[in-house]
């Protein structure tokens, strides 16, 4: 129980990070494929998403409830834009974002 809770990173919060950086990548290769050019502002937010949860995985980050809010509020809304095709993977990392914005904040018990 101890090692968990002096883990400086929310686990939930990476897995979301990584999934929606991963979706960014397959995006890409999923256009080309198809001979088209991805769209620049889906891309960018996407990678957006990304990155700020995975700044807001660490726990002792400055603003870390506000990149994380910015993060899920970013995935779901282009998971829903993009649910007939990626979408799907896309907001079930924004629905990660948030299940790690729901999780209590574990603190160590002082030792005797």
């Amino acid at each position: 129980m101890e090692a968990e809770t002096q883990r400086p990173a929310e686990p939930l919060a990476l897995v979301a990070a990584t999934l929606a950086g991963a979706m960014a990548v397959a995006y890409v290769w999923v256009i080309r494929l198809q001979g088209n050019q991805p769209i620049p502002w889906f891309l960018i937010a996407l990678c957006s998403g990304a990155l700020l949860a995975a700044y807001g995985a660490f726990r002792r980050a400055p603003y870390r409830r506000t990149a994380l809010v910015a993060a899920a509020a970013a995935l779901m809304v282009l998971g829903l834009l993009g649910i007939l095709s990626i979408g799907l993977p896309i907001f079930a990392s924004g629905v990660l974002v948030v299940a790690s914005l729901l999780r209590p904040a574990r603190r160590a018990l002082p030792s005797a």
